[in-house]
């Protein structure tokens, strides 16, 4: 038997697919840091992590924190939640360390 795309996502009303579109974009955002910081690094011919990396980590924790919420997973939630703390921590040690 032939399942829908709604039936592999676990969906079965609008407001699941809508979180799981949110939660699916959250990831997108949080997969794109890598780009971001391989495309940088090719282009320095060194290891670098951009700025951006770090605002792309806290966007994609932030939403993939809010799908964990909503989906009840422990697990997950506990995971987001330590990572956004890392993120914001390098952020306001690379403010720091521009003043």
């Amino acid at each position: 038997m032939k399942e829908t795309i709604l039936e592999i996502l676990h969906v079965d009303s609008p407001t699941e697919a809508l979180w799981v579109f949110i939660g699916l974009a959250g990831q997108l955002m949080f997969s794109a840091r890598f780009i971001v910081q391989w495309i940088t690094s090719e282009r320095a011919k060194k290891s670098v992590i951009p700025l951006a990396f770090w605002y792309l980590s806290i966007g994609g924790g932030l939403i993939l924190l809010s799908y964990a919420i909503y989906r009840r997973d422990p697990v997950f939630i506990l995971g987001q939640s330590m990572g956004l703390s890392i993120y914001l921590r390098n952020i306001i040690l690379i403010r720091a360390e521009k003043r």
